[in-house]
């Protein structure tokens, strides 16, 4: 904070940046039905994450592994993923795809997916005006969730909770 900045003043350069996070996906045979795009790019438009980088890698047979163009992931000519032509911040580099494609069944491919949660960018920013850090993150995944709730509900439908 600069000496003539109060505590209600931002430095202009402060940018609201949310947690971000990655994934990576496999997708049998190499193809997409369309159905993740559309979910994602509602997630975009609605600005609840933003793209930083997109990545695809295919695994051949022999388990070699070939970065994609996200143009044409099936090789068919046809415009697959045109909307996330060029969405790389760099953060991915060639060995994040290449970790990731070892991780899959040869004939499969591989998403990567790096994203900001923008929708927590705000509620971040605020803390950290008030002096606050986040100190910790995590994730649990859903089948784990999924499976105390219905821990919860047996014990309670026996009386046992």
């Amino acid at each position: 904070m600069t000496a003539t900045q109060t505590t209600d003043e931002r430095p202009q350069d402060e940018t609201l940046a949310g947690p971000i996070d990655y994934l990576a996906v496999e997708f049998p045979g190499a193809r997409l039905t369309g159905e993740a795009l559309s979910a994602l790019l509602d997630l975009v438009s609605h600005g609840i994450i933003r793209v930083l980088d997109l990545r695809v890698a295919r695994v051949d047979e022999d388990g070699e592994i070939t970065i994609v163009a996200l143009t044409d992931l099936d090789g068919d000519g046809l415009l697959d993923l045109a909307v996330f032509e060029g969405v790389q911040s760099g953060i991915l580099g060639d060995d994040d795809v290449a970790a990731s494609a070892s991780l899959v069944q040869p004939g499969n491919a591989v998403g990567l997916l790096l994203y900001e949660n923008t929708w927590a960018g705000p509620f971040v920013a605020a803390l950290r005006h008030e002096g606050a850090d986040v100190i910790a993150s995590g994730r649990i995944p859903a089948a784990e969730v999924i499976a105390a709730l219905d821990e919860l509900e047996a014990a309670e439908s026996t009386g046992s909770a």
